[in-house]
């Protein structure tokens, strides 16, 4: 029975997962489920009702950096991607858990939601947000990025880790939102950036994203019907 990820395609925890399974080569299936509105079953996989969540047989793990570790460490046959010492897995956590909480706020809850999400379900964009993001809160972010890859190809080691792959799920939420690294003022984490999006796992995953988002960004086009 192949794995099987719960939660919906444009999240990048969900995204992060699947790109760990399939530079794992790992088989598995998607269940597409909504954040915000899970349906009732899904709360018995995961009580917080966020996404992702996944089923391995009869164990049932949520969170993404839980999932992923999980999926390292079980099929450990498979490419490694928590590091091959304890200093590198701890690096790579840490770049894992910056990603999540001080991108993820600002790339995919700050642009991609305003851009995208917000316009697409009949509210506004609070552009003045986006606009924070981009300008203010965002370079010191990738200030330190850029500073932590310098002239390597990947930010830990010479090979892919999920560092890399936690970082550049962040930052195609942010180009789905209509924005991108400035090669100029960052030109090693734009590298990295596109370094990342030519492997074939984000290839496969990628088109149906660019789809969808297309349709929630003409969702948005749409005049909103009188009350």
């Amino acid at each position: 029975m192949p794995i099987t990820v719960f939660g919906a395609p444009l999240s990048p925890f969900v995204r992060k997962v699947r790109l760990c399974l399939q530079e794992k080569g790992l088989d598995y299936g998607l269940e597409v489920v909504m954040p915000f509105t899970p349906p009732e079953w899904y709360l018995q996989l995961n009580p917080l009702g966020r996404i992702p969540a996944m089923k391995d047989q009869e164990l049932c793990l949520a969170d993404s950096s839980v999932i992923c570790q999980y999926l390292d460490e079980a099929y450990d046959q498979t490419v490694r991607l928590y590091g091959a010492n304890p200093t590198d897995r701890a690096q790579i956590r840490w770049l894992e858990k910056y990603a999540d909480y001080e991108l993820a706020p600002l790339t995919t809850f700050g642009v991609f939601r305003n851009r995208v999400l917000k316009p697409s379900s009949g509210k506004p964009c609070n552009e003045e947000t986006v606009q924070a993001a981009l300008n203010e809160k965002l370079p010191p972010h990738f200030d330190y990025l850029e500073r932590q890859l310098g002239e390597n190809a990947f930010f830990i080691g010479e090979q892919l880790s999920m560092a890399d792959i936690a970082v550049a799920c962040q930052l195609i939420n942010m180009e789905h939102g209509g924005e991108v690294v400035d090669a100029g003022r960052w030109p090693a984490l734009a590298a990295h950036y596109s370094r990342l999006k030519a492997r074939a796992s984000v290839e496969n995953v990628l088109p149906g994203e660019q789809r969808m988002t297309a349709k929630l960004i003409e969702m948005g086009k749409r005049p909103t019907p009188p009350n």
